[in-house]
């Protein structure tokens, strides 16, 4: 269990779990700079540029592996699998939504929204209403800067800003949502943050809330040893000392690793749901994304380690 975090805890967009977005945002902008990039975040850079979190503005950089190379070789090759990592997210999470809008499904709900762009980003029929769920302050620099920048969402974007361990159901119908009509979801990003219980009342207050026809996407939580959670972390303690970085937050220690947390797939098979799991290292080779050199890669860790990407359609 995380050493970090409390039952009332709460952040902002530098800070703890709200941190981690700018992380994956850093992710998308440096892939959307890449020649044969897999997806396209045009506000991902303003997003992370304006933050103030230190290392992962330094992540815009794009010499920025290469220049880690000259340090740790093994730690580069680590910071392009994790960008790799983010870019094949994205674009299954991506299709995700685009299968769901191709199907008629007009209502979204993207959970622990974070920086998330794609209200802005992705082309939604018209009729489409975004809800965003996520702690106030976290919402407010998003739609701040963006505004700023004079960038308006595609969707009818709502934003929700309530914390998921409270009454967010209450809150969402209070922003417009409708149960009767079926609804894509999206927990992407976010199951790793939240203990095994939790994780559970989750999808049953998504099942309350889902007519039949909805779908429902998530990213499932990985589990790292700690002995390479140390290292990981005494390598970019390395990293940036020797780039003169603000201190970097060990990740690790904001997620729960709770051994009783339920397979995603198996659950919503047994609460009225069809669901599909893909493994993200399969999904990874597929796109030409796996970065990581053959002897750092021992297939019962990586299967271990590396999410699961599922999706399911709500049955009648």
């Amino acid at each position: 269990m995380s050493s970090l975090r409390t039952d009332d805890d709460t952040w902002d967009i530098a800070t703890s779990v709200g941190s981690t977005a700018v992380m994956v945002a850093a992710s998308r902008a440096a892939e959307t700079e890449r020649e044969n990039a897999l997806i396209r975040d045009p506000y991902a850079r303003l997003l992370v540029s304006g933050a103030g979190t230190g290392i992962w503005e330094s992540v815009l950089d794009a010499d920025f592996v290469s220049k880690v190379g000259e340090v740790d070789a093994e730690a580069a090759a680590i910071f392009e699998h994790m960008n790799s990592y983010q870019a094949v997210r994205t674009h299954f999470f991506d299709a995700f939504f685009a299968a769901a809008s191709e199907a008629g499904i007009r209502q979204i709900v993207i959970l622990a929204s974070g920086l998330d762009s794609r209200a802005y980003r992705l082309d939604w029929p018209s009729g489409t209403t975004v809800y965003e769920i996520d702690q106030p302050k976290v919402l407010e620099y998003k739609a701040a800067t963006l505004t700023e920048h004079g960038v308006q969402p595609v969707a009818a974007r709502r934003e929700v800003p309530m914390d998921l361990r409270y009454d967010w159901p209450a809150a969402l119908r209070d922003a417009g949502f409708d149960p009767a009509q079926p609804t894509a979801w999206l927990a992407e990003g976010l199951l790793m943050y939240l203990p095994a219980d939790a994780q559970d009342r989750l999808f049953e207050q998504i099942t309350e809330l889902s007519a039949p026809g909805s779908r429902v996407a998530a990213e499932t939580a990985g589990v790292q040893a700690e002995d390479r959670r140390q290292e990981m972390r005494e390598r970019f303690e390395r990293i940036a000392e020797k780039f003169d970085m603000t201190a970097t937050l060990d990740i690790a220690q904001l997620m729960y690793e709770d051994p009783d947390r339920a397979e995603v797939a198996d659950w919503l098979d047994a609460h009225g749901w069809a669901a599909t799991a893909v493994n993200s290292p399969q999904e990874m080779r597929r796109l030409d994304r796996w970065a990581l050199p053959a002897e750092m890669t021992d297939a019962d860790d990586i299967d271990r380690a590396f999410s699961t990407f599922v999706t399911a359609e709500r049955l009648a």
